[in-house]
């Protein structure tokens, strides 16, 4: 009645599932150690023991083992929203860093031109109000021309 062939085939059967299982788990619990390697994560080592630690916890740690692998990024770093008015890579700092470094040139040579301009026009000065009632900035005193026009004696409009 008993077929010794059937024992050993279930026998055989079980060890095969509990080691499938054992070996299921071992490989799931290695997910969050094995995207912190591909992302050339900070702390892969840590989150890889972490996830041996979590195997005998009887999974208490390893949704937050997900998380924390997943929060690095190699081209953002931490997080995944990307901050506004930063660059996205480097390409596009470098970029930018490009942009202001000619914008400053032309801001430059026009402040050099605006120097030379004022230099030939010391000679040739006019005067502080051209029209009556407009404000004009005195060049020298860095102050309203109607106010310099009104201490020589001229009457400043109301």
């Amino acid at each position: 009645m008993e077929d010794p062939f059937l024992n050993y085939f279930a026998l055989g059967l079980l060890f095969f599932v509990v080691i499938v299982l054992v070996y299921g788990i071992i490989a799931i619990h290695d997910i969050p150690a094995r995207i912190a390697h591909a992302r050339n994560h900070p702390h892969q080592d840590a989150i890889h023991a972490a996830g041996w630690i979590s195997l005998f916890m009887l999974h208490l740690l390893w949704p937050f083992l997900w998380i924390w692998a997943m929060m690095y990024q190699p081209e953002r770093g931490w997080g995944f929203d990307h901050k506004p008015g930063e660059p996205a890579s480097p390409k596009e700092a470098v970029d930018q860093l490009e942009e202001l470094r000619h914008r400053m040139a032309e801001i430059e040579a026009r402040l050099e031109s605006g120097n030379r301009s004022d230099q030939s026009s010391k000679e040739q000065r006019r005067p502080a109000i051209d029209v009556p009632g407009q404000l004009v900035l005195n060049a020298e005193e860095k102050t309203p021309a109607m106010k310099v026009a009104a201490s020589e004696g001229h009457a400043a409009p109301r």
